[in-house]
């Protein structure tokens, strides 16, 4: 999300004092109109890598979306996009019965995905779907024939993870200081934008509560609560995401910034 230039302070991006310290790449190099896609990123990604290895930079991948992780690490598959007549025809195959009738339809032509896409990613569901009828392979088989960017020699991996409770505290002050430094403003002028509400940009951690108290449907408290508990959410799914696929990296479990760049230090990072 920090990729959009929109979304400034509710996805908590870097400070211009920050970017004047250490150079920072893409980042607010999209609009928010402007769907990416992790295939669109990863080249970006590799592009930047290459640049910064030809001038003998170390480079920090940073982040918590861990299919951008996998993708730099295990590579992405060229999957052909799926037609639009197909994605029209299976919604209306589907109709109201969405991820109760996709699921299943699924998990007989790519249980793999079936099984990994999270519950209410309805997005996804169809995707995949759509790709193994139009193509006749799986979605899962696309994405195993395909070579990393980043073999297993050229980067070491490390996951900051401290104690839930410290973390679920930060991330409620976090979102308190986002609203009483714009983040309803950014809100408020994204949507006025009337952008398509699929876009990625739109689905950002905060933007439908925030909407929701722009059009009355809750209060500033109500929202701000709202945000906070879907905030929360999203960091469990990483911490589950990290624990159970990347069991091996060594793990950083403290919160303040010295003590992480000590404990990188010692691991020779």
């Amino acid at each position: 999300m920090q990729l959009y230039c929109d979304l400034a302070i509710l996805t908590a991006r870097p400070s211009r004092e920050d970017t004047l310290l250490v150079p920072h790449h893409l980042f607010a190099v999209a609009d928010a109109a402007d769907a990416w896609s992790v295939g669109r990123w990863l080249d970006a990604a590799r592009a930047e890598i290459a640049d910064a290895r030809r001038w003998r930079r170390p480079v920090i991948v940073v982040g918590g979306t861990g299919l951008y992780f996998r993708a730099l690490t295990q590579g992405l598959a060229d999957i052909p996009p799926g037609p639009r007549a197909v994605t029209d025809r299976l919604e209306r195959e589907t109709g109201g019965a969405g991820e109760l009738a996709l699921r299943p339809r699924l998990a007989k032509l790519d249980p793999e995905a079936a099984a990994r896409i999270e519950r209410g990613d309805r997005q996804r569901l169809l995707r995949a779907l759509a790709v193994a009828e139009h193509t006749g392979r799986s979605l899962s088989q696309w994405q195993r024939d395909t070579e990393p960017p980043l073999g297993p020699g050229d980067w070491r991996g490390v996951v900051i993870e401290p104690p839930r409770a410290e973390l679920y505290a930060r991330c409620d002050a976090r979102l308190a200081a986002m609203f009483e430094t714009g983040a309803i403003e950014e809100v408020a002028a994204l949507t006025a934008r009337s952008l398509d509400p699929g876009l990625p940009a739109m689905k950002a951690v905060g933007v439908r509560e925030i909407v929701d108290l722009l059009q009355g449907r809750a209060t500033r408290a109500e929202t701000l609560a709202r945000a906070q508990q879907e905030t929360r959410r999203y960091a469990k799914r990483q911490l589950t995401w990290f624990r159970n696929q990347t069991p091996d990296w060594p793990r950083i479990a403290t919160l303040d910034p010295k003590e992480q760049w000590r404990a990188l230090a010692a691991m020779g990072v």
